[in-house]
């Protein structure tokens, strides 16, 4: 690990159409490349976005026009992508909240299946969605000497699901989110991102949606607890250094992954 990583967050307003969403996704890859970067970051649902509800209507298979067009856009572009999708589930009546990661090739590298679903401050997820399973392999991405982990929105408030993605090697943790609003919200989304930095000693990008329903407020912290980029309610790209040598450092200095004397184990 020798050279930092360029990181763009995607922080943008998601739309239910999805001819809408896929331009907007290969759009925000075209600029990204722009600033040269080696890793994008878009959000949760960013296939295309309901803040009354994400179901069924919505899903289309990793086959089909979104993956296909970011894996495109990808591959010409140079950028490594990690996007929020929704998928099919295993009854007509239900979808899949899941994450893709690309490789700068557009090689489709992985899935996760988002396994804590928001069944929470009067919301349902688990009426529309089926949750991915607790012991699937998790999802890490390789990236300029980097390892990215990755869940999403509802699982930073989990920090097992932190833990098990450092456990498989990750020194970022990468949180696609549409997080809703709501009293606290913001101040909890914030908090949560800093707390998983601070106990794994691991960077995060958290890049929240922003629009009807989410709360936007992307963020980047450092693996010491310090907020590298913080970004507003408002449609934003912007770009991040991340240093493998700065977490190697942390890492030394606090070497709390090594004191520690609990094991994740998923149920």
């Amino acid at each position: 690990m020798t050279s930092s990583v360029r990181v763009a967050v995607g922080q943008v307003a998601v739309p239910a159409d999805h001819v809408a969403a896929r331009e907007q996704a290969v759009g925000t890859i075209a600029s990204a490349a722009e600033r040269s970067v080696d890793l994008l970051v878009l959000p949760e649902y960013a296939s295309g976005f309901d803040p009354r509800g994400v179901g069924a209507e919505h899903a289309e298979p990793l086959d089909g026009a979104f993956v296909t067009a970011v894996r495109a856009a990808a591959a010409d572009a140079r950028v490594a992508v990690v996007a929020g999708v929704t998928l099919p589930g295993t009854h007509p009546d239900r979808a899949v909240n899941a994450v893709v990661a690309v490789d700068r090739t557009g090689d489709l590298v992985g899935v996760y299946r988002k396994v804590h679903l928001y069944d929470a401050f009067g919301q349902r997820e688990s009426d529309r969605l089926e949750p991915g399973a607790a012991d699937a392999p998790p999802l890490v991405l390789d990236v300029g000497g980097l390892r990215f982990g990755v869940m999403t929105c509802y699982d930073l408030r989990f920090p097992e699901s932190a833990r098990r993605l450092v456990d498989a090697g990750s020194h970022v943790l990468v949180v696609p989110a549409a997080w809703a609003v709501g009293p606290g919200k913001a101040e909890q989304w914030r908090a949560l991102a800093v707390a998983r930095a601070i106990e794994n000693t691991s960077a995060v990008v958290a890049v929240g949606q922003v629009g009807r329903g989410v709360t936007g407020r992307s963020v980047v912290v450092g693996p010491d607890g310090t907020a590298l980029l913080e970004l507003g309610t408002d449609p934003a790209l912007a770009t991040v250094e991340l240093d493998p040598a700065t977490v190697a450092a942390v890492r030394e200095r606090n070497p709390s992954l090594e004191n520690r004397r609990y094991v994740v184990v998923p149920r």
